[in-house]
């Protein structure tokens, strides 16, 4: 029998709304993630004057982030449902503080290569550390709406951050951009100490808010799972492989579009760095509009919540595959717009497949389903960086890096289909104790 969300009323007042709070905070603490991650990529030409890097070596340096980031996902899964958010974060952040500071005094390719590196165990934990936050501080019905803050904000990370980035680099050196997300993240460390405790301990949390947040929690504290009884899971498969296919474009377009835009189509580098806010900043409305607030106001109508999400997910990746329509763009306006179809679908979607771990996992194994998931896009992001070096080096043109992109993407959503299919729990409450 098919697993029925039951929605509760939402607790009022203005006293009541602190589980929102933790959502900004979130939120804050991606936007900051992803200035850190590109400044890198509007640095090329930069890195190039001042240590020669060519684009085959630049491929490596956008993904050298990733290969730690993406070793660390499993082991943080296990780390955070141990652990916890608050302490794991903590330690987290501090060392992605370091890691921005350490590149903007890099003074080889091998001490930028360790800053980035670095940079990638930092970060590694955030993704997964929200997410069961949102776990921890959402009932079920409100966590894709929740996931929607946080992960909008690594598209308009992205869109701010290049420009704002870019005129910096411009105007006073690539060294100041990279110590500047060092000084915005060790303030984001001292808020988040401020801010941040898990529901139990947070002394401002009203009674009746904590009732609601645990509406949708069973009774028992479930076991953690093994990782390998996990990965067994056709869910967790589907969703590894489908929002892994997403993770590529993202990245392909988080690291190579400000190139692709000044040296594909002849656009010069400032406003290069202009235009590639437009994508991300129509992501990062279509992930609030439709991935957030649509999506919870569906829900919350009385809607079966497995068909709203499965929807909003398959619709958002069908749109994603507009990234095949880039590849034979010839002028910047053409290319925007199916970049931005692609990006902005894709956003959409992007809650959904972060929320799923909270919403199909044992509680005691969100932790760990959403270090899996992290770990499929990881492997994602390294090669999308590296691989679209290669192919735009080789073939002088970006369109079969685009080809590739749509064809993974294709996969992603027949993984989705035929291997997650309902976003329900993976067990019932009383296999999943007696586990």
């Amino acid at each position: 029998m098919a697993f029925q969300e039951h929605i509760h009323p939402a607790p009022t007042g203005k006293h009541s709304r602190r589980r929102w709070r933790i959502a900004w905070l979130l939120g804050i603490g991606v936007l900051i993630n992803y200035f850190d991650r590109v400044n890198l990529s509007i640095a090329q030409a930069a890195l190039h004057r001042d240590f020669g890097v060519g684009t085959i070596l630049f491929g490596y340096l956008l993904g050298a982030y990733n290969w730690t980031y993406a070793s660390i996902q499993l082991p943080v899964g296990i780390i955070l449902d141990r652990f916890g958010v608050k302490l794991t974060s903590r330690v987290s952040i501090f060392l992605w503080s370091v890691a921005s500071f350490a590149a903007s005094v890099s003074r080889s390719i091998p001490w930028f290569f360790a800053s980035r590196l670095l940079l990638g165990i930092g970060e590694g934990p955030s993704f997964p550390a929200s997410s069961k936050a949102v776990s921890r501080w959402f009932p079920r019905a409100e966590r894709t709406t929740a996931t929607s803050f946080f992960d909008s904000a690594a598209k308009l990370g992205s869109a701010i951050g290049v420009p704002v980035l870019g005129v910096v680099l411009l105007a006073i050196g690539w060294r100041w951009s990279f110590a500047l997300t060092g000084a915005l993240s060790l303030l984001y460390l001292a808020y988040f100490w401020v801010v941040y405790r898990e529901p139990e301990d947070d002394p401002h949390l009203t009674e009746e808010e904590r009732a609601y947040i645990h509406s949708s929690t069973p009774a028992a504290e479930q076991p953690p799972l093994s990782l390998v009884a996990l990965v067994r899971q056709p869910k967790v498969l589907g969703v590894s492989i489908g929002f892994g296919s997403y993770n590529y474009v993202f990245y392909l377009l988080l690291t190579w579009l400000p190139s692709y835009l000044s040296t594909a189509l002849h656009i010069d580098l400032l406003h290069s760095f202009l235009y590639t806010g437009v994508p991300w900043l129509f992501a990062t409305v279509c992930e609030l509009s439709i991935g957030g607030w649509l999506i919870g106001h569906l829900i919350r109508r009385g809607h079966d919540s497995s068909r709203v999400r499965q929807t909003v997910l398959l619709c958002g990746m069908a749109c994603g595959l507009g990234i095949f329509g880039a590849a034979g763009a010839h002028t910047a306006p053409v290319a925007l717009a199916w970049i931005s179809l692609s990006i902005g679908g894709l956003s959409a979607a992007a809650p959904v497949g972060w929320s799923v771990p909270s919403l199909i996992s044992p509680r005691g194994s969100v932790g760990s389903v959403g270090g899996i998931l992290n770990f499929s896009n990881q492997i994602s992001a390294i090669v999308a960086p590296v691989l679209t070096g290669y192919v735009v080096a080789f073939t002088h043109s970006f369109r079969w890096a685009f080809f590739a992109a749509a064809i993974y993407l294709a996969i992603g959503i027949l993984a989705y289909l035929l291997l997650l299919g309902r976003i329900e729990p993976m067990f019932d409450e009383d296999a999943a104790v007696g586990a």
